[in-house]
């Protein structure tokens, strides 16, 4: 018995001084210094803390470390109703909060600290030099294990506390919820004596925390998490060395191990060799040069100003643009100048992400649950990480930086967050060459400058990439790229020639003993439109084939568009259908052009895919803003998040789904549109050990919003008017 006893001591203390020293000096989620406003740039945003938590020691990350803001963040002030909380403003909250009596005598967490936006109306009226609208923060916050959210009034500091918590679910993921989470199995004897039997030594132990979804009544009443394991001896990149099989499932509230399920003993742990990503990591005489540098120069500068920080002028657009936590980024107030009146035209009030669902399909033990909402779950913006000039944004690109708020509500800042930069590939922006049989000689050619805003999250493996590109002639394209490094799968298998024709691998063998699982990424986006007002209408303009009468002509078949003006929001729930084709167009009713036509603007999809999960699966239940591509909605503001305000372990009755069935009317109303961007993912060895980037995207395109071309005018691309840039002699 004794033996038992100092064995079980043994573990308890191995995991403590490997708690203390490991987790603080080795893992990859290296904690920077903190300080009241600090700058935090580590991986998955772990090490946001406040000083009053006791220092780490340093870890040296091998990769550049990067820049540092180079905004004075401690001397904003706010300048337009839609800015974001300044760093004086989160800190105010803070004291607020602490002398209220919730929070007083209590320990609470900050889940969620941002600008409660003014009233719709009340923004649309406001102008450069009016008064600033009266400042107030939303606050989710949980308190004895209850979620909360309120209203904090900067001005009065009064907080107001609401009653609308979801029926289900809970508030978006603390970093120090993730970070914690990765600790505590670590202080768990059997967890550590099973990582020691695995063969992998507790100091090249990596763990990531995993949303668990929802699967039943087994799962309510306490908020839980999954945490699996990898090994990072020999590599950077220890997603592809995955302790198959090891799944921990930890309360997150108390830090508990509650089960701990280990069904892969016997798959091998992966090699580390070719799975190093970094330049820095490749042997020199493999290292590729296939192209010479290029960089498009601006002798004169960019042709966008940012004024008070948050509002982007460019070209003939306007629009506020602002780094949010959970959403990424929000572009706000999108107004097109026309070219025959000079006036500001209203196009969008505000676009953002709303949510991200990545369902893996694998129904195994250690896979089942990776169905993933990215924004609701870990916060889109959390996850954003520094960009990097020159690679990930050209030169003369302008960086933005967020400010958020930590779990004790101390700011902090992510710098290099969003750049915003013009784009000019070689693309055309009109042309037109004559015919030599018509006698002219013409050939008018324009080029395609454009502007971009961008930001990049790094959600644990995954990267994603969302652009929105503004164009001269009014369009708004809206791409999402992926990237990163596949979620691997351990396999006992090296070769094709090992697996039968019955087994089901659940996606790709990549490379021994690496099988890249199957999954879909869907990324749905809100978008307010408000096409020269408010109150819009959305039209179905079905495309279909005609036949003609007998003996009326040579044809025999043509098509027609018809207009269908969408009465309730079932009438708008569109699946997208090669062979029923439609255009999606959003009107003022009320305004017509020179001719007669209403203005508008019209969705144009790109390439997408759809969910093939069975609606009653649970993990569709909580994703069915992804069962149709297109939505409408009547404007609400306490409907922005499609997967509903609390997320984490939701059971789907807070979805964009359920709004949409209430079938409230939408005919010249102020309604949201919502687009869904789609994915299939089936791994390939092109994807090892780091993936190209694959993209997709969306329009938002002018439909008889304009009277003629906008950028008939424009002038064309003349020698004297570009700078030469000699090359460098040959040697």
């Amino acid at each position: 018995m004794e033996s038992k006893h100092f064995l079980r001591f043994l573990f308890l203390f191995l995991g403590i001084v490997t708690l203390l020293a490991f987790t603080w000096v080795n893992l990859p989620y290296g904690p920077p210094n903190a300080s009241e406003i600090f700058d935090c740039n580590s991986y998955y945003s772990s090490w946001c803390t406040s000083k009053n938590r006791f220092q780490p020691k340093k870890f040296t990350n091998p990769l550049k470390q990067p820049t540092k803001p180079t905004h004075h963040h401690a001397s904003h002030t706010p300048h337009h109703p839609l800015d974001p909380l300044t760093i004086q403003e989160i800190n105010h909250v803070r004291t607020i909060l602490s002398s209220h009596s919730l929070f007083k005598s209590s320990p609470y967490a900050i889940h969620s600290l941002s600008l409660e936006e003014p009233d719709k109306p009340l923004v649309l009226n406001w102008k450069r030099g009016d008064p600033l609208l009266p400042r107030k923060a939303s606050v989710i916050a949980r308190v004895h294990s209850k979620s909360y959210v309120l209203t904090v009034d900067l001005s009065t500091e009064h907080v107001t506390l609401h009653d609308t918590v979801p029926l289900s679910g809970y508030p978006t993921m603390t970093v120090e919820d993730m970070t914690s989470s990765i600790w505590a199995p670590l202080a768990n004897a059997t967890f550590n004596r099973t990582i020691l039997e695995r063969g992998v030594d507790l100091k090249d132990l990596a763990c990531l925390p995993i949303s668990l979804g929802w699967f039943g009544k087994a799962e309510e009443n306490r908020r839980l998490i999954k945490v699996q394991c990898y090994s990072m001896k020999d590599t950077a990149n220890f997603y592809m060395r995955p302790i198959e099989g090891l799944t921990v499932l930890l309360d997150m509230d108390t830090k508990q191990v509650v089960d701990i399920s280990d069904k892969g003993r016997n798959i091998p742990i992966p090699k580390a060799a070719n799975t190093d990503y970094r330049f820095s990591a490749q042997e020199l005489h493999k290292q590729m040069n296939l192209i010479k540098p290029i960089s498009i120069e601006q002798p004169k500068g960019p042709s966008f100003v940012i004024e008070d920080e948050h509002m982007v002028k460019w070209a003939n657009w306007e629009f506020h643009l602002k780094p949010d936590a959970r959403a990424g980024v929000i572009v706000s107030r999108a107004r097109v100048r026309d070219p025959n009146t000079g006036e500001l035209r209203n196009v969008m009030y505000k676009g953002f992400s709303s949510e991200l669902f990545v369902p893996y399909m694998d129904p195994t033990d250690a896979w089942y649950f990776k169905t993933y909402m990215d924004a609701g779950e870990y916060g889109f913006g959390l996850q954003a990480m520094p960009l990097d000039p020159l690679n990930d944004c050209p030169r003369n690109a302008y960086y933005m930086d967020g400010v958020f708020a930590a779990a004790d509500g101390t700011p902090y800042v992510r710098s290099n967050m969003v750049c915003v930069f013009e784009r000019y590939a070689g693309d055309i922006g009109w042309r037109h060459s004559e015919s030599p049989i018509t006698g002219m000689e013409i050939r008018e050619v324009r080029p395609k400058v454009t502007l971009v805003v961008r930001m990049a999250a790094s959600v644990a493996n995954y990267d994603y990439i969302v652009d929105w590109e503004f164009q001269t002639d009014g369009l708004i394209r809206i791409k999402v790229g992926l990237s990163g490094i596949l979620m691997v799968k351990g396999t006992t298998y090296e070769n094709m020639n090992q697996v039968t024709e019955q087994e089901n691998l659940f996606g790709t063998l990549l490379s021994e003993n690496v099988i890249g699982v199957i999954h879909d990424h869907y990324i749905t986006f809100y978008l307010d439109m408000d096409i020269d007002d408010s109150d819009n209408s959305f039209v179905k303009v079905n495309i279909q084939r005609q036949e003609t009468s007998p003996g009326e002509s040579p044809r025999i078949s043509y098509l027609k568009a018809t207009r269908n003006v969408a009465k309730t929001e079932k009438d708008a729930q569109i699946k997208l259908k090669l062979y029923d084709p439609a255009e999606f167009h959003v009107i003022n009713p009320t305004k017509k052009t020179r001719v007669g036509n209403p203005v508008g603007y019209k969705i144009v999809p790109g390439g997408t895919a759809a969910s093939l999960l069975d609606p009653e699966d649970p993990p569709q239940k909580r994703g069915a803003f992804t069962n149709n591509q297109i939505w409408v909605t009547p404007y609400n503001r306490g409907e922005e998040w499609a997967g509903g305000l609390f997320v984490y372990q939701s059971q789907g009755e807070d979805t964009l789904a359920v709004w949409s069935n209430r079938d409230r009317p939408i005919e010249n109303k102020d309604i949201v549109v919502w687009y869904t961007l789609g994915f299939h993912h089936i791994p390939c060895q092109e994807d090892f050990p780091i993936m190209p980037t694959v993209s997709s995207s969306f329009d938002l395109k002018p439909v008889n919003f304009f009277e003629s071309n906008p950028i008939l005018r424009i002038p064309p691309n003349l020698e004297k008017d570009l700078p030469v840039c000699k090359a460098t002699a040959s040697s």
